[in-house]
């Protein structure tokens, strides 16, 4: 029994002293193995039966209390040690308490801003942004384009962890994302649990970093399973199925920004002047465009920049010869919005609607750009359509 008390400690290391959310079942997961730990095991019984009781395909719960009934009858010395247990099924719950016990007892970030939301367009209502060091889904609201905290969900990646780069790698990506449809329940399978939300990897930039591979969703759990352990999907973002149907009315399909980090970074003073420097970038940008400047326009673009198969030579090219053609230009933006690109320092997704008018030709468009600060100057790597 001292030993088990011993290995549950170990996964509360470094939590003890955190307040617990809001997250019922977490906090009652926590209580439980708090109550192991100091030898209360009427009470930890007494928590994970209540826990069952809601969720009754809880696999993690039901290894406790497993422990539990064993741990009385002094059959049993570390969590998870119940004889023809699975190693690897044992190893996933384990990971999955630790990783419940650090949400459970540790304070959301409320008060400040991921740094990846620099700014939302009136039309995103909300945006995500997934922390898969921590399991953990945020959902933020937009408040006059800036984002504030909603809540948060526990999420399941891929098996082999992050950084994916091709198809069948079982890695999730990681960068910038966009809800791309909204699949019902009935057109799945059961393992989708009850709905799923396809993403919009790959993106341009992993296209041009020669990242393949597709199928990249938020889903659900199959109808028997309360939830997943922290890595065991084969590249989706997993949640619970409660917690899916109470994420769904935030998702806009073609609207909603979903970020994937490998570790939640927050803004900055340094954000806000790099933020203020691009939006004054942007607006030469499309000043110089509108004055039939091409040579000022085309120094908005680096050397390495391409459009789908078109690079910088040919892209110049093109636009010399459009713009040659031409006795005035105007452009207005509307909608704008930027998001700092994880794990890539210094590059951010800007999108747009683009109302352009010229002497020969008019359209409006859903633009998107990759902006990258090169020698403490703004310049665009990619443009196309959103």
């Amino acid at each position: 029994m001292r030993l088990l008390a011993l290995t549950l400690c170990s996964l509360l290391i470094g939590t003890a002293n955190a307040a617990p959310d809001s997250r019922a079942t977490e906090e009652r997961l926590a209580k439980s193995l708090l109550d192991i730990k100091n030898n209360r095991l009427d009470i930890a019984m007494n928590e994970v039966d209540s826990l069952l009781r809601v969720n009754p395909n809880y696999k993690l719960a039901q290894l406790v209390r497993g422990d539990l009934l064993m741990a009385k009858a002094g059959a049993i010395s570390s969590f998870g040690s119940a004889s023809h247990a699975s190693g690897d099924k044992i190893q996933d719950l384990r990971d999955e308490a630790r990783v419940r016990l650090q949400r459970a007892q540790a304070q959301p970030q409320t008060r400040h801003a991921p740094r990846y939301l620099w700014k939302l367009n009136e039309q995103q209502k909300y945006a995500l942004v997934v922390d898969t060091s921590r399991s953990t889904l945020y959902v933020y609201e937009n408040v006059n384009g800036e984002p504030r905290y909603v809540a948060d969900f526990y999420v399941t990646i891929g098996k082999l962890g992050t950084e994916k780069v091709s198809s069948g790698d079982q890695r999730t990506p990681i960068g910038v994302y966009f809800i791309r449809a909204n699949l019902p329940k009935k057109q799945l399978s059961d393992m989708y649990g009850s709905g799923a939300f396809p993403l919009s990897y790959p993106n341009e930039w992993d296209r041009k970093n020669g990242r393949t591979g597709s199928g990249i969703w938020l889903h659900g759990t199959p109808s028997d399973t309360y939830s997943r352990p922290p890595r065991a999907s084969n590249g989706c973002v997993v949640l619970g199925n409660d917690d899916l149907n109470k994420l769904a009315p935030y998702l806009q399909v073609g609207i909603t920004p979903v970020i994937i980090t490998n570790k939640m970074a927050w803004d900055s003073k340094e954000d806000d002047a790099d933020r203020t420097a691009l939006l004054h970038e942007i607006e030469l940008w499309r000043r110089d465009w509108a004055s039939l400047n091409t040579d000022a326009y085309l120094k908005h673009y680096a050397h390495n920049f391409s459009s789908e198969n078109t690079n910088y030579a040919a892209w110049a090219k093109q636009k010399q010869t459009v713009n040659a053609g031409k006795s005035w230009i105007k452009v207005n933006l509307a909608d704008l919005s930027l998001f700092t690109y994880p794990d890539q320092p210094d590059m951010v997704v800007v999108d747009f609607e683009q109302d352009y008018s010229s002497s020969n030709l008019s359209n409006r468009m859903k633009k998107r750009q990759y902006w990258v600060k090169l020698n403490n100057r703004w310049q665009i790597i990619y443009e196309g359509g959103a």
